[in-house]
């Protein structure tokens, strides 16, 4: 017991419990609301992105990041016909924007982090606006997107739960030392077997239109992505030299730190029931 309260394991419950019913609650209002929500994830996040790539050195064009990102979980939401327009156009704009910057010396870097920073927050996590009004957009019950979004959710934070606990009680073994000295590989399976078990308690009831085989194969595959995005997010925090992306959620870091698994597990979710279920 000690151990999981030298871990902090009390501030992250009660983010969870007190996170879980404002995002069914939101989820179910859906609209613009949801909408509202997402952009506010992308912004935060977006920006923590940003502090960490200012203090490794480079410049990004955050103003032009911002208005970027927004602009596409907008056109997301509108079943994303204008989502090349706007890529097309941040690309274009950014790099026209750093031929009028003073110092030269690191413009490829400028512009890369920039651009990374849109497209690995603003259009992954576009894919959770993408995911609520998937069925809506093809002519289906509205409550449908409801439990897709819940679904993600509850996989991703089973797994980030799961590798959490198992990595606290009974870690030996580092996963990827170079990258995050702290993930075991016993963590790794409890993401895993945890994952897989949310899938099937699923298919009992939030999911019915998949088999409970079918929702626990599927909580596997969003454990193994939600786990890289971990491992992807800290390996960026290595490379600026900081723990966390932020304080602002007790128990959890930053934005980014909570929702880095979700920008992994969203879109493989969102395509997998676009082309294979829906």
């Amino acid at each position: 017991m000690r151990r999981f309260l030298n871990a902090d394991i009390l501030p992250r419950v009660a983010v969870i419990v007190l996170g879980i019913p404002c995002l069914y609650f939101i989820t179910l209002r859906g609209g613009l609301f949801f909408l509202i929500l997402v952009d506010l994830i992308i912004l935060l996040g977006l920006r923590e992105f940003y502090v960490l790539m200012r203090a490794k050195g480079y410049q990004p064009f955050e103003a032009l990041g911002y208005f970027c990102a927004l602009a596409i979980s907008w056109y997301a939401w509108r079943e994303g016909v204008g989502v090349p327009l706007i890529v097309t156009g941040s690309l274009l704009l950014i790099m026209v924007r750093e031929i009028f910057r003073r110092d030269m010396t690191n413009s490829l870097a400028h512009i890369a982090v920039t651009i990374f920073g849109i497209m690995y927050i603003g259009w992954m996590g576009s894919h959770l606006v993408m995911l609520r009004e998937l069925p809506a957009a093809l002519g289906l019950d509205d409550r449908m997107g409801v439990q897709l979004v819940f679904f993600a959710a509850l996989l991703t934070w089973a797994t980030d739960t799961g590798a959490y606990l198992f990595g606290v009680a009974f870690g030996r073994h580092p996963l990827i030392p170079r990258i995050s000295p702290k993930k075991t590989v016993e963590g790794a399976i409890g993401g895993l077997l945890a994952a897989g078990l949310c899938g099937w308690l699923c298919a009992k009831g939030l999911t019915p239109f998949l088999t409970p085989l079918a929702a626990t194969v599927v909580g596997l595959i969003v454990g193994v992505m939600a786990q890289l995005g971990d491992l992807v997010e800290s390996m960026i925090k290595r490379d600026a030299g900081i723990k966390d992306s932020a304080e602002l959620i007790p128990g959890h870091g930053g934005v980014l730190d909570r929702f880095d698994s979700m920008l992994f597990t969203v879109p493989v979710l969102y395509y997998y029931f676009r082309f294979f279920i829906i």
